[in-house]
């Protein structure tokens, strides 16, 4: 397989729901080397979450992905870099009912491809891929180790690492797209960039607490709560009172004040998305799409049990259609389009 066929058309499509449509509309010039740094990414995460395997080989796996990815962003076309062997964790995929998919299994056999590619980006962006990834897979491998026990809920203990946590697996990302953007899609506009990048942060970890809030029962079936235990404490909370569902009258309070957070984590993504220059329409577009979902999944969750495994909240595929629809015919309308932004944030049109 050619480094060219692992471009979005094939496995982006395959591994990734909405996200895939965010990549397509990017702007050329930076379309691939952002859609490679998301497949080295959701390559790692396919590593760290494959639990047929045990936790020390997949974190040697992880360390392995992440030194070959430096080797080929330091060395460019310069050498040889061979891809760490990934046949145990390839061969796994297909066996993990409901979770493994034929891409992931595709996605790590063809690592060799994907270093390829990032050999032959321009040296800044091999520079920007190689810390983006090196954030990542060090905060999938502090995951591992922590919710190793595979008998046992494990909560997070502090608001602080909830926080680290949100940086490392989605905030980091924020951070790369903005210099990304700024390096090839706006290099000369009048922004600030301290500003930029910080609700960039925010907006990365926004997105990334809706899908902690949204997945909460599925996180905690593997052992996993990322709401920390010292705030389930004032509750008079442990985390596995929250397998059953009656307990979510208690878990409101708490759990909405999650929400509300993630709602002003969206809040700086409105005003990033909203800042960049009018002229760069697919970037725009490309940043109004997780806003817009993560926005009508954050409506969702106000009203839901979302201890309620049975009744999982997902926005729809003909939903994800409308807004993107909608979002690209008000676009030459700058303030229908920015109302349809700044609508985001109510509860009510969410």
């Amino acid at each position: 397989m050619t480094p060219e066929r692992l471009e979005p058309r094939n496995l982006l499509k395959q591994v990734s729901r909405s996200f895939y449509l965010t990549l397509r509309v990017l702007p050329h010039s930076v379309r691939r080397p952002i859609s490679l740094a998301y497949l080295l990414a959701r390559a790692a995460d396919t590593i760290a979450d494959t639990g047929l395997i045990e936790v020390p080989r997949r974190q040697e796996a992880l360390l392995q992905l992440r030194e070959s990815i430096g080797e080929a962003s330091e060395n460019g076309r310069e050498k040889q870099v061979l891809p760490p062997a990934m046949g145990d964790l390839a061969g796994a995929q297909e066996s993990i009912v409901g979770e493994g998919t034929p891409a992931e299994r595709i996605l790590l056999e063809h690592l060799r491809e994907l270093l390829v590619s990032l050999q032959s980006l321009a040296r800044d962006d091999r520079i920007r891929i190689r810390k983006l990834l090196d954030t990542i897979t060090r905060g999938q491998e502090t995951d591992l180790l922590r919710f190793r026990m595979r008998d046992q809920i494990c909560a997070l203990e502090t608001e602080e690492e909830l926080e680290e946590y949100a940086y490392r697996v989605a905030g980091c990302v924020g951070e790369f797209w903005t210099e990304m953007c700024r390096a090839h899609v706006f290099p000369a506009a009048g922004l600030n960039d301290e500003s930029l990048l910080a609700d960039g942060v925010r907006f990365g970890k926004g997105l990334q607490l809706v899908n902690i809030l949204r997945d909460f029962p599925k996180d905690l079936r593997r052992g996993r709560c990322y709401i920390p235990q010292n705030q389930l404490s004032k509750y008079g909370l442990i985390p596995r009172d929250l397998l059953d569902p009656a307990a979510m009258d208690r878990f409101r309070p708490l759990y909405d004040c999650y929400l509300q957070k993630a709602e002003e984590y969206l809040a700086a993504g409105r005003r990033y998305t909203l800042a960049l220059p009018f002229r760069c329409v697919r970037v725009r577009l490309a940043c109004a799409w997780p806003l817009l979902i993560g926005s009508k999944t954050l409506g969702q969750l106000w009203l839901a049990n979302v201890l309620d495994d049975g009744n999982r909240v997902k926005v729809g595929r003909s939903e994800i259609r409308r807004l993107v629809l909608r979002s690209a015919i008000l676009y030459p309308n700058p303030r229908a389009w920015n109302r349809l932004i700044n609508s985001a944030g109510n509860k009510e049109s969410a």
